[in-house]
């Protein structure tokens, strides 16, 4: 089995996020179960800050190193298909910190046993916006692949804002 530079790259961030994620979910149904309105506030945003804190320096290294990263997978002498890998990964990068944030607040919202609410913010979010936006940037613009990637994080990033805001509704409801 042959994996992309992006699943490769999202395989270290993932495990990482899933833990966090999972940590968030615990500590807020904690909280929950002791109707510990501030606990469920102060559970869900620490775990969304580190969160935060972890994908933009997982950003920053592939920002940085994206060519040399390309040169690892693609080897010497493919110069146009590694300036394109290099352009997709600091394009696919702005996806990390937005991934990050929607994966660690669905967590704490599930840890508040919100599922359905979430399950309709991703239908929103990366099918009729994300898919929308992909598709019409890679295909009827001169974008190509990175309009497609363009949409993807676009799509993630509404997903990631509705969780949060969608976190702190209920969280001060409690």
């Amino acid at each position: 089995m042959s994996l992309t530079i992006e699943e490769t790259l999202d395989l270290f961030a993932s495990d990482d996020l899933i833990g966090i994620g999972m940590a968030a979910t615990v500590r807020v149904g904690h909280a929950v179960g002791r109707r510990d309105a501030a606990a469920v506030r102060r559970a869900g945003f620490i775990a969304t800050g580190l969160g935060i804190g972890f994908m933009s320096a997982m950003t920053l290294v592939v920002i940085l190193g994206r060519f040399a990263i390309a040169q690892i997978f693609l080897g010497e002498g493919a110069d146009a298909a590694a300036e394109l890998t290099a352009t997709l990964l600091l394009v696919g990068a702005t996806f990390f910190i937005a991934d990050g944030i929607q994966t660690i607040a669905s967590g704490s919202l599930r840890g508040m046993s919100d599922t359905r609410v979430p399950l309709l913010f991703a239908t929103v979010s990366y099918w009729l916006i994300g898919f929308t936006l992909a598709c019409g940037l890679g295909f009827w613009t001169s974008l190509g692949a990175v309009g497609v990637w363009i949409g993807l994080s676009c799509g993630t990033l509404v997903y990631a804002t509705l969780l949060l805001l969608r976190f702190r509704l209920l969280a001060s409801r409690l």
